[in-house]
């Protein structure tokens, strides 16, 4: 395990099934183990933009607040697509994919990942937001990317390191990972000073 100070004398959890943020978090080089509870992503109406994952990250994070042993972290996080002031979450099919890469298509839009870090005796939250550009996308090459890809766990219904990350984003600003639904560079400082 990379040696963090702050959190050697934890055991890790992570409390997500996206092998994304499995895969980013280990290679970080610390080792955890995925412990999974499903609980319903419903947030209040009011939260606009970065309110909403964090709301979310540390629902999910108090939904294991009773399990936790004194020894465990728990790491939750959740990701979004804001466009047009509205929210993006997971589409529930494929024409409800092929309706948010519509609106994707051709806009700027930002990637909020909210992440929650919670033991018996502490918690932390923090988000990070990433500006993504989508290059004008044609109804063959979202056909083309929902029937050769299964982005239906994915915010705004597209992964930025899949097909249609390669041929359609055309530029970001800010960190990439956090796209991908883990902004891990973040995460690393805030493990460094939990």
């Amino acid at each position: 395990m990379h040696d963090i100070p702050s959190i050697k004398n934890y055991d890790i959890i992570l409390a997500s099934q996206s092998p994304r943020r499995q895969h980013l978090l280990k290679e970080l080089g610390i080792d955890f183990t995925v412990r999974i509870k499903e609980v319903p992503e419903l947030y209040p109406d009011h939260l606009k933009e970065e309110a909403i994952p964090v709301y979310l990250a540390k629902l999910k994070a108090e939904a294991f607040l009773d399990e936790l042993s004194e020894k465990e972290l728990l790491i939750t996080a959740d990701t979004i697509v804001w466009v047009n002031e509205q929210v993006l979450g997971k589409p529930i099919d494929y024409s409800d994919a092929f309706r948010m890469l519509r609106i994707l298509s051709g806009t700027m839009h930002t990637v909020y990942t909210g992440v929650c870090l919670i033991t018996k005796q502490k918690e932390k939250t923090f988000w990070a937001s990433t500006q993504v550009y989508f290059r004008p996308l044609g109804d063959n090459e979202i056909e083309y990317y929902l029937n050769h890809h299964q982005p239906y766990d994915k915010a705004g219904a597209y992964g930025i390191q899949e097909w249609i990350g390669y041929v359609g984003v055309e530029r970001i600003n800010g960190s990439y990972f956090n796209v991908m639904g883990l902004p891990i560079q973040k995460l690393y400082d805030e493990l460094k000073k939990f």
